[in-house]
């Protein structure tokens, strides 16, 4: 018999030496940061898409299908899987910034639109966001390997950090790319293996997953809308994602970023529907693992514990490479050294490690939150980006933001416990249902304010030409 430990900690190892072996030592800054070979050529289709579906399929990714799918069905699973389609609403905000508006970066488009309000703002949520990514992987790491504080718990988010950050620090986004392929290549073989495992177990009917559609009073229909509504703005703060709309030639581009949303929407829908069939066979009391432990087995749930650390691998080398280029290349905190590119990632991985010993541990809503503050960036995208208003006012920018803000705050708080904003303004007492109307209220005065300004400014360009 073997010890699931043991032999997680051994494959962990092994993928972790892979990485490394494939991580090319980064001598420029264009291979570093802008993910180019040391020859300056860009990754091929293959080679970005894999990249994409990876660094997006991350360990808590994997968990918050299978748990929306485990107790909301298979609304739950559609719900989390919409979240992918971000790929291609980022496609066309990259189209827009990149091709159409001829801009190399995010910061630079805000900047030439809203200024140092514009950059300030956005660099603020994005290294938020950041930091919630190596908080969010680690501490899945850490639960994966033992219980919440134990010393394996301890061990495995410290070693794994430390290994991932080693590698990336080595290679920056070039060897995140590299990397991201074989990762990928080994993902697709656990999630297939796991997937048949199921199947064969003789209780996983496709046809009755399919037909087990929860009441339209489900949590799960009103997550599905609040995707929806999220996913128009998303891809624009996540800067894993931008990052790579900026490294190879448009046919390149947009090829990989079409090829992530169908690859990626069907690997999440998998996991979910693993959840939903692991609900419909739950034991009363049992939670989603101890269930789905009793389904497969002891070494199929080996499986699905790799399949969770090859994606936290992947979701953070990508994010290291990230924090680099955003702290170094876009806000200019030091000179683009590959040096200083190093520094800035030990430091978000610092930061990422105190999260997880500090931070809330509810994985879904660092995504809520997340995902409601980059809702300011919803009417840029609608207004600026695909219309090509260059007449909103900066004000107009500002009362989106801060409403964004406001919103993640108070579902944060009430959420928490710490606040009942939502449920004594509305009367509704489920945590997505409230999510949903701050996010209505999010796009409506963010929209609201752009409409209001450029009616504005058009009235005072008028008045001076009279």
């Amino acid at each position: 018999m073997f010890d699931p430990v043991i032999t997680l900690a051994i494959v962990t190892l092994l993928v972790a030496g892979g990485s490394i072996y494939l991580s090319p030592m980064a001598r420029e800054a264009g291979s570093f940061y802008r993910g180019l070979s040391e020859e300056g050529t860009a990754p091929s289709v293959l080679a970005l898409t894999f990249s994409q579906v990876t660094t997006w399929i991350f360990a808590r990714s994997i968990m918050n299908a299978c748990i929306l799918g485990y107790f909301y069905g298979v609304a739950g699973a559609l719900a989390y899987a919409v979240y992918y389609l971000s790929f291609l609403t980022g496609a066309w905000i990259v189209s827009g910034l990149r091709f159409r508006h001829g801009f190399d970066s995010v910061q630079d488009f805000l900047f030439a639109r809203f200024g140092i309000a514009g950059t300030s703002t956005y660099n603020l949520v994005v290294a938020l966001r950041l930091v919630s990514e190596v908080f969010a992987n680690l501490l899945v790491i850490g639960l994966i390997f033992g219980g919440a504080g134990s010393g394996s718990y301890v061990a495995a988010i410290i070693l794994v950090g430390a290994v991932t950050f080693g590698y990336a620090a080595v290679g920056g986004l070039n060897a995140s790319i590299r990397t991201d392929v074989f990762q990928m290549s080994i993902f697709l073989v656990v999630m297939a293996v796991l997937l048949a495992v199921a199947v064969g177990a003789g209780t996983f009917d496709i046809r009755q997953i399919a037909s087990a559609w929860p009441e339209t009073t489900n949590p799960g229909w009103v997550l599905l809308v609040v995707a929806f509504l999220q996913v128009w703005s998303y891809p624009l703060h996540d800067p894993v994602m931008m990052d790579r709309g900026f490294v190879a030639d448009r046919k390149t581009t947009m090829s990989s970023f079409y090829h992530a949303a169908w690859i990626s929407f069907a690997c999440i829908m998998a996991f979910g529907l693993l959840g939903v069939w692991a609900g419909l066979n739950k034991l009363d009391g049992e939670t989603f693992i101890p269930t789905l432990s009793r389904l497969i087995g002891e070494w199929p749930t080996l499986l699905f514990n790799i399949a969770l650390v090859i994606s936290c691998m992947s979701t953070l080398d990508s994010t290291f490479s990230s924090t680099a280029k955003l702290a170094v290349v876009d806000m200019r905190l030091a000179q683009p050294t590959v040096w200083n590119g190093r520094i800035a990632m030990a430091c978000f991985l610092a930061a990422g490690i105190a999260m997880v010993f500090l931070g809330s541990k509810d994985l879904f809503n660092a995504v809520a939150v997340s995902g409601t503050a980059s809702m300011f960036l919803a009417p840029v995208v609608f207004f600026s980006i695909w219309m090509g208003r260059t007449d909103v006012p900066v004000w107009s920018y500002l009362v989106s933001f801060f409403a964004a803000i406001a919103a993640a705050s108070i579902y944060f708080t009430d959420t928490a416990g710490y606040s009942s904003f939502v449920a004594d303004l509305t009367g509704l007492q489920h945590k997505y249902s409230q999510l949903l109307v701050l996010c209505i209220g999010t796009l409506i005065i963010g929209c609201g304010a752009f409409i209001v300004g450029i009616a504005i400014r058009a009235r005072r360009e008028i008045a001076g030409l009279t």
